[in-house]
């Protein structure tokens, strides 16, 4: 039984005649009496008693108008939904975003959103960098934000762009020897205890790029904690255990308030003193033979489209 049956069949129902039901579906009568012979030779039932002249609807002609309505009516509803999904009108949206993205550069983004597209929800799951790079490569978000590094096992199936940037501040609270100085040296780094952010986190990753680049090991450290958010790592060093590097974009109000107060670093290697700081790029990820529905392409050239503007 095909829809296209179905069809012709509430055609004639309807208009009790072949002829009639030919003509308001744009077919030959033909087409019509074979679809109905069709039907009744599959389910061997007689869906019209043909009198002379004239079609009469059997009972089983009956239960089928009813349900066949219902079905070609579902039918059009899934079609108007679907048309609908692809004009943007619904549909959900599933984001993934590591922690700082997610609480402080993301929610202005999805609200921009969701303004222009009021009938689309967007989930958004938070967690670390490694996390959402997982969750994107196998399919449970539709595009992921990171400000990590993607795993290198990762990169064939992920496609990276970059949508924005931040800087890491090395911080500390006001009781920690540094609060005055207003900045540190990179052979100081390992006078103090930090705190840090797990492993998988894209601000560690981060930290622990520059690091390198600047010589220093991990393990020359006095690492104290090891936190897995980054608002736990905030309260700990503004009370004043240790210094951390941290997002700008989650110490804002902190510096401005003096509770924290971001150090400048000095790069002293070669001898003549120089500022360097840690900068580090937003990334947009989604996987490279997914499917990418309009939904997803729409919050992509927003997110460009937003940035661009900043710039």
């Amino acid at each position: 039984m095909t829809l296209d049956q179905l069809r012709v069949f509430i055609a004639v129902a309807e208009n009790l005649h072949f002829t009639r039901a030919a003509e308001a579906l744009y077919i030959t009568q033909p087409a019509v009496s074979a679809a109905i012979q069709s039907l009744e030779e599959e389910y061997a039932v007689k869906l019209f008693h043909r009198i002379g002249r004239h079609i009469e609807i059997t009972e089983a002609g009956k239960l089928l108008q009813m349900e066949a309505q219902e079905i070609l009516k579902q039918v059009t509803l899934t079609e108007r939904n679907l048309r609908e999904l692809n004009d943007l009108q619904r549909g959900k949206l599933n984001l993934g975003a590591s922690l700082t993205i997610g609480n402080y550069w993301l929610p202005e983004k999805i609200s921009s959103f969701q303004r222009r597209y009021p009938g689309i929800a967007v989930n958004c799951t938070l967690a670390n960098a490694e996390t959402i790079c997982a969750g994107t490569a196998t399919g449970v978000f539709d595009l992921g934000l990171v400000e990590g590094e993607v795993q290198a096992s990762l990169k064939a199936s992920l496609e990276e762009e970059v949508v924005a940037s931040d800087r890491l501040l090395i911080v500390v609270g006001k009781s920690h020897p540094w609060f005055k100085l207003g900045e540190v040296r990179l052979s100081e780094l390992t006078q103090t205890g930090w705190v840090m952010r797990e492993s998988g986190s894209g601000t560690q990753q981060r930290f622990d790029q520059a690091l390198q680049n600047w010589g220093i090991d991990l393990s020359q450290l006095n690492v104290i904690s090891v936190l897995n958010s980054g608002e736990m790592v905030k309260a700990v060093v503004e009370n004043g255990v240790g210094a951390t590097a941290i997002s700008d974009l989650m110490v804002q109000k902190e510096l401005c308030l003096s509770t924290l107060r971001s150090l400048k670093i000095i790069d002293n290697r070669n001898g003549s003193p120089t500022p360097t700081e840690i900068t580090r790029p937003f990334l947009k990820l989604k996987h490279r033979q997914r499917f990418q529905s309009r939904l997803s392409i729409a919050f992509e050239q927003m997110l460009t489209s937003v940035e661009t503007l900043k710039v």
